[in-house]
């Protein structure tokens, strides 16, 4: 059987597979890292507010520690960007991985609400910078006729992160919130694996170094060619439109996420602690865990959506059908007359919105920029959207101050997702386009 009749994944190589597994622990792990704070949220404000939790107070701090986080991921996507251009994508991804594991352990050690923020912040840096280098390393792996559905592949990570958070939870979210902050530091091993399974990207080597090899740079290093800063060639002439595509589109789906689905969690523990008949029997700590698990479950579906989407129609229609979805999904959940139970049972089609449209992300932005600015593009576009996104929970939790009622803050939030199809008809379609 010649090589083009077999089946896509019998055309990857075994180290291609070894990339894809260990860029996947990375993302896996810092989506957990990421989202542990959403269910502890409530019980570490509580403890560390003292008298004044309030559940107004709670959304009031607990939106600003958010946005703190967020601020981070930005930074983070950003410097890490262009230091992976520079410094190479295997070193970075380490680094970065570093970074956010250790941090959220220490944020087990927190005495007050800032400095809670203040570990939060850090842990962002390594989760944005983390992203940049996986996606740019996958990229540039992988071949053409496979890179939309590795990075698919890839993307389901981010559904396992938030599946092991909820799991974590269950297991020692009744014990002590401190608990589950300290088990989020245990992905700092998988760095010990990838510095002896993985190696440099060659795309890089051959762009960075003369006389690179497979192993390595071994002629000199070529410093003219990043004489030019590289965040000020993503803005040239050429690549400008695609940068600020890139980023309204980022800032879109990561304002939609962190303004509406990080909410969940908070949401449900305030009903339950308006009404624990609600809960029929059930801790709050449990439902937590399902209502996370199951948004997981939806998002599953959702990444092969895209993946199929972006395939056989394009980029630009796998976003356009996400950005609608995520739309409408969020006040039809939040706002109908349902029971717990009931909402839980709805909360997968938030999941395949929401969460599945960041299948897109690792399949797009790299095919916007060339090797040596690849990281540098694709983590300043994802990343600046941080810093827009970083308003949503700001603003769902200035709106709970002042409503009361999570349930109306997270269903207004989710209208910015109609501003995606605006975004997209400036987009420029990549399908079938070879790295450059």
């Amino acid at each position: 059987m010649s090589n083009a009749a077999q089946p896509w994944w019998r055309q990857i190589e075994r180290y291609q597979w070894t990339v894809l597994l260990m860029t996947w622990l990375g993302f896996l792990f810092d989506l957990m890292d990421s989202t542990l704070y959403t269910m502890v949220m409530g019980p570490a404000l509580g403890d560390l507010l003292g008298r004044a939790g309030t559940v107004q107070n709670i959304g009031w701090y607990g939106g600003l520690i958010f946005s703190v986080f967020l601020v981070g991921w930005a930074l983070g996507g950003i410097v890490f960007g262009v230091v992976a251009d520079y410094v190479g994508r295997k070193p970075t991804l380490m680094l970065t991985i570093l970074v956010y594991a250790l941090c959220t352990g220490l944020a087990a050690t927190a005495g007050s609400w800032w400095e809670l923020g203040a570990y939060r912040f850090l842990t962002g840096l390594g989760v944005g910078g983390e992203w940049a280098a996986g996606a740019a390393l996958l990229a540039e792996t992988w071949p053409e006729r496979a890179r939309a559905k590795g990075a698919a592949i890839l993307q389901t990570s981010a559904g396992m992160g938030y599946f092991a958070a909820a799991f974590i939870y269950l297991m020692v979210g009744g014990y002590s919130w401190r608990l589950v902050f300290l088990v989020g530091a245990l992905p700092a091993v998988l760095v010990f694996m990838i510095r002896k399974s993985m190696r440099e990207s060659e795309r890089w080597l051959e762009e960075r170094c003369e006389g690179a090899t497979v192993r390595g740079c071994d002629g000199a290093f070529d410093g003219a060619k990043v004489r030019r800063f590289t965040l000020a060639q993503i803005f040239g002439r050429d690549l400008r439109r695609d940068t600020i595509v890139g980023s309204m589109l980022a800032s879109v789906a990561n304002f939609g996420f962190w303004g509406v689905s990080a909410w969940v969690p908070a949401l449900i523990q305030n009903r339950i602690a308006d009404d624990p008949s609600l809960a029929a029997g059930v801790s709050a700590s449990s439902y937590v865990s399902y209502a996370i698990m199951i948004l997981t479950l939806g998002s599953l579906p959702g990444y092969a959506g895209v993946a199929a989407l972006a395939v056989h129609f394009g980029r630009k229609p796998a976003f356009l059908v996400f950005f609608v979805g995520g739309a409408f999904a969020a006040p039809l959940i939040f706002l109908g007359p349902w029971t717990i139970g009931q909402m839980l049972v709805l909360l997968p089609l938030l999941g395949f919105f929401t969460l599945g449209i960041y299948a897109a992300f690792p399949i797009y932005l790299p095919e916007l920029f060339p090797t040596p600015l690849r990281t540098t593009g694709a983590g300043f576009c994802f990343n600046i959207g941080r810093v827009v996104s970083a308003a949503g929970p700001f603003l769902t939790g200035l709106m709970v101050l002042y409503t009361g009622s999570f349930a109306y803050a997270i269903s207004a939030l989710s209208l910015v997702y109609l501003l995606g199809p605006v975004t997209l008809i400036f987009a420029r379609e990549t399908r079938g386009q070879e790295l450059a």
